[in-house]
């Protein structure tokens, strides 16, 4: 067998490997988003875990009793953390375990008020993080935030 006939042979049985249903299989599993009754069902989860990493989608901070974000950033801000946290934790994790964390707000000068609350929901090291200037966001929030864990 020529040199190249056994380099196309390793290139298809690695190629066969790649496309094999079974090779991109990864257990994934998901969180999804209470919904009120009669309401229907949003077009995302809140997060996806797939192996060891979990992908949390963009959360808000919406008060309860109005489904809005509250006028105040600080409380707004308390409550995408802990929007962020029920999810992480209700897959197992902690908020320590988040890696990577982004942040969209439609007024930068929010920064310091955001940071105060944030600070106090790690313990040691901070996530690596981007702080993003926004347009509007639903609900009239001033933030959104997702993030990415990966379990310890």
């Amino acid at each position: 067998m020529s040199q190249s006939s056994k380099e196309w042979l390793a290139v298809l049985a690695v190629a066969s490997v790649l496309v094999s249903p079974v090779a991109g299989a990864v257990n994934r599993s998901y969180v999804e988003h209470s919904v009120p009754p009669g309401s229907a069902p949003l077009p995302f989860s809140d997060a996806v875990r797939s192996g060891d990493t979990l992908y949390v989608a963009g959360h808000i901070g919406i008060d309860s009793r109005t489904g809005n974000a509250p006028s105040d950033p600080a409380t707004e801000a308390h409550l995408v953390m802990e929007a962020v946290k029920r999810t992480v934790e209700s897959a197992g994790l902690s908020m320590d375990d988040l890696v990577s964390v982004t942040i969209y707000c439609t007024d930068l000068q929010l920064y310091d008020t955001f940071n105060a609350i944030y600070r106090s929901y790690f313990h040691g090291h901070y996530p690596a993080r981007a702080f993003i200037g926004s347009g509007t966001l639903l609900r009239g929030a001033h933030f959104e935030m997702q993030a990415v864990a990966v379990k310890q």
